[in-house]
C-alpha cells in the first residue's frame, strides 16, 4: 500500500559536529523502517503479522513507536529539521503497512494469536496518533467478514412488503433457516466481534463502542427484525403457530445475551428490535390461538365415528394442545408469550378442552343406539386425560383436573355397561344357587342366550382404542357376568338332562367371547366414519363353534 513512497532512499543531511543526538535517534528508525517496509510491500505472498514472523513484527511496532518518540525529540530541538519531513512520510508508509496487514489478515474473532496481532497494530497505530486511521480500517474489514457470515447463514435483507407476498411454502424454509442462523449469528458472530473489539482496543471504551456498533448494527437488525416482519404476514392459522413458537423461544433464550452483547447506548435500536419482535410473535400466536378456539366453536361435521371411536377433532385438538405445551422442554417459562405460559395458560387450555368436549358431547347425540353414545363420549374423553397425562398440559392443568376428567370416565363407561350388557345381567336370577325347576332353567338359558348373543352381534363392531380402558370394561364385565353365569351353569346344568344344549354359551365361551370385543375387528376402527345410523350392528352370528380369544 505503501510501496510507491519507497523508490529511493531519503537524502542525507551533512553530518556536522552539532547533529543532535535526536537526529541521530530518528535517522537509525528510518533506516530500520525502510528496511522492514521495503521489505513486506514487496512480498504477496507473506505477511508481517504470521507465526513465522511475529519476532520481526513486534520489533518493527516497537520500532514505529520508538520513531514517534524521537520526532517529538527532534522537534522540541530543531522543529526545522529536514529529517521531520521525511519522518513523517516515513510514519505514513509504516502506517499503510499495518493497514494492510489489516486488510490481508482476515483474522477470526475466536483466534487468540490473531487477537493480540490485531491489539499490537491498534496500539501502535492509535499511540503514534493514527487511532482514526485504524478504527476506519478496522470497521472496514470487520464489517465485511460479518456481512459475509451473515450472507453464509443466508441472512436475507428482506423488507416487510416482501414477506408478506411470500406463499407459506416459501416463508416457513426461511423460518427454519432464521432458527439456526439466529443462534450462530448471537453465540458466534456477534459475541465473537464483541470479544474482538474488547481486546483490540482495550485502551479506548469510546472506540470499543463506536466501531463494534458499526460493524454489526445493520446485520443485527436486519436479522432480528425478520421474526416481526413475518408475524405481520397476512394469513395466519393456527397450523403456523408453531414456527412463530419456535422463533419466540429461541429469541427470548437469546434475549440475555443480546442484551449482554449490545448494551451500547449506540446500540439500543438493536435490542429495542428484538423487544418489538417478541412482541409481534406474541400478537401473532395470540391471535392464532383465538383463531383455533374459533375454529372448534364454528367445526360443524356431521358424520358419526363408525364403532364409537375418537373423533378427529378430539385428535387434532389434543394433538395440538400438547405439543403446544411441550415446548416447555429446555427452555422455561419466560420462553413462551406471557399470557400463553403464564399463570392464565391453565384457564386457557381448560377451555379450549371444555369447547372440544362440548362439541363432542353433541356428536354423540346422533347415535340411535344410547349405549354406543356413551362408549363414543368415554373413549374421547379417555383420549383427553391420556393426551393431558403423558404431556406438559398435567403441569398446567393439574392433577386435580386429570382425576376430575377421570372419574368421568368411568361414569361414561359404568353407563355403557348398564345400557348394552343390561339386559344380559338381568336375564339371570339374582340368586343364582336358587333351586328352579328344569323347565325354569331352561327359559332362563334360552332368555340369557338370545340377549348375549344379540349383544355380542350388536357390539363385534364397537371400538375402545384405548388399550387401558378397554381392559376396564371387559374385567368389569366378567367379573359382572362370569361369577353369577358360572354359579348358575354349575348349579343347573346338570338338571338340564338331554336338554344341556339350551345352555349355547358357557361361562368358558362367554369369556373367550368378551375378550374378542372393542377391536373394531369387523372393519371399522376409531378413524371410520358414516352417515348411518351409528348403532354398529353387526351381522356376525355367534356360536359354540366359533374360536374365541381367550384372556
Amino acid at each position: 500500500m505503501g510501496k510507491h513512497l519507497f523508490r529511493s532512499s531519503p537524502p542525507q543531511e551533512k553530518q556536522t559536529a552539532h547533529q543532535s543526538l535526536a537526529e541521530t535517534a530518528v535517522q537509525e528508525c528510518m533506516s530500520d523502517i525502510t528496511t522492514v517496509i521495503s521489505k513486506w510491500t514487496s512480498s504477496s505472498d507473506e505477511f508481517l503479522f504470521s507465526t513465522n514472523s511475529r519476532s520481526e513484527a513486534e520489533e518493527f511496532v516497537e520500532v514505529v513507536r520508538h520513531l514517534h518518540s524521537t520526532m517529538h525529540r527532534l522537534v522540541a530541538v530543531n522543529p526545522s529539521s529536514e529529517k521531520l519531513i521525511y519522518a513523517q512520510n516515513l510514519m505514513q508508509s509504516a502506517m499503510n503497512l499495518l493497514e494492510s496487514e489489516f486488510h490481508r489478515h482476515r483474522f477470526s474473532g475466536g483466534d487468540s494469536d490473531a487477537m493480540d496481532d490485531l491489539k499490537m497494530i491498534a496500539d501502535c497505530m492509535i499511540s503514534t496518533g493514527y487511532a482514526k486511521e485504524c478504527v476506519k480500517v478496522y470497521k472496514t474489514v470487520r464489517r465485511s467478514i460479518v456481512d459475509e457470515t451473515l450472507q453464509t447463514l443466508s441472512v436475507e435483507r428482506l423488507t416487510l412488503h416482501q414477506i408478506q407476498k411470500m406463499d407459506w411454502e416459501i416463508l416457513e424454509p426461511k423460518i427454519k433457516s432464521w432458527l439456526q442462523a439466529a443462534k450462530l449469528a448471537v453465540r458466534k458472530l456477534f459475541f465473537g466481534e464483541r470479544i474482538l473489539a474488547d481486546h483490540v482496543f482495550s485502551s479506548s471504551t469510546n472506540i470499543v463502542e463506536a466501531s463494534f456498533t458499526d460493524i454489526t448494527q445493520e446485520g443485527a437488525l436486519t436479522l432480528f427484525a425478520f421474526p416481526e416482519h413475518a408475524a405481520k404476514i397476512k394469513k395466519l392459522s393456527p397450523e403456523k403457530m408453531f414456527r412463530f413458537l419456535d422463533m419466540y423461544e429461541s429469541l427470548a433464550n437469546l434475549f440475555v445475551e443480546i442484551e449482554s452483547i449490545f448494551y451500547f447506548d449506540s446500540a439500543a435500536a438493536v435490542r429495542s428490535q428484538v423487544i418489538n419482535s417478541l412482541a409481534k410473535l406474541g400478537d401473532a400466536v395470540r391471535f392464532m390461538m383465538s383463531d383455533f378456539e374459533t375454529a372448534i366453536q364454528k367445526e360443524a361435521s356431521k358424520t358419526l365415528i363408525v364403532g364409537g371411536g375418537v373423533h378427529p377433532l378430539t385428535r387434532y385438538v389434543m394433538n395440538y394442545l400438547s405439543f403446544l405445551a411441550d415446548y416447555d422442554d429446555g427452555g422455561g417459562d419466560d420462553a413462551h408469550p406471557e399470557d400463553l405460559y403464564s399463570s392464565p395458560v391453565s384457564k386457557r387450555i381448560a377451555w379450549v378442552i371444555l369447547l372440544t368436549l362440548c362439541k363432542i358431547d353433541g356428536k354423540a347425540q346422533p347415535y340411535k343406539d344410547v349405549a354406543l353414545s356413551y362408549l363414543f363420549l368415554a373413549n374421547n374423553l379417555q383420549y383427553v386425560v391420556v393426551k393431558v397425562r403423558s404431556s406438559n398440559l398435567r403441569l398446567l392443568l393439574g392433577d386435580d383436573w386429570v382425576v376430575r376428567h377421570e372419574g368421568k370416565v368411568n361414569q361414561y363407561a359404568e353407563k355403557f355397561e348398564k345400557l348394552a350388557w343390561g339386559k344380559v345381567l338381568t336375564s339371570l336370577p339374582e340368586n343364582p344357587a336358587e333351586e328352579i325347576t328344569p323347565e325354569e332353567a331352561r327359559a332362563l338359558f334360552a332368555r340369557f342366550n338370545d340377549e348375549f348373543e344379540a349383544a355380542y352381534r350388536k357390539q363385534i363392531s364397537w371400538v375402545i382404542p384405548d388399550p387401558n380402558l378397554r381392559d376396564r370394561i371387559k374385567i368389569s364385565l366378567s367379573q359382572k357376568l362370569m361369577l353369577v353365569c358360572t354359579e348358575f351353569y354349575e348349579v343347573n346344568r346338570f338338571g338340564l338332562g338331554g336338554d344341556a344344549f339350551n345352555a349355547r354359551y358357557t361361562p368358558e365361551d362367554i369369556g373367550n367371547y368378551l375378550s374378542d370385543l372393542y377391536f373394531g375387528s369387523r372393519g371399522s376402527g376409531s378413524s371410520s366414519t358414516t352417515t348411518g345410523s351409528g348403532s354398529g350392528t353387526g351381522s356376525t352370528t355367534t356360536g359354540k363353534s366359533r374360536g374365541g380369544r381367550s384372556h
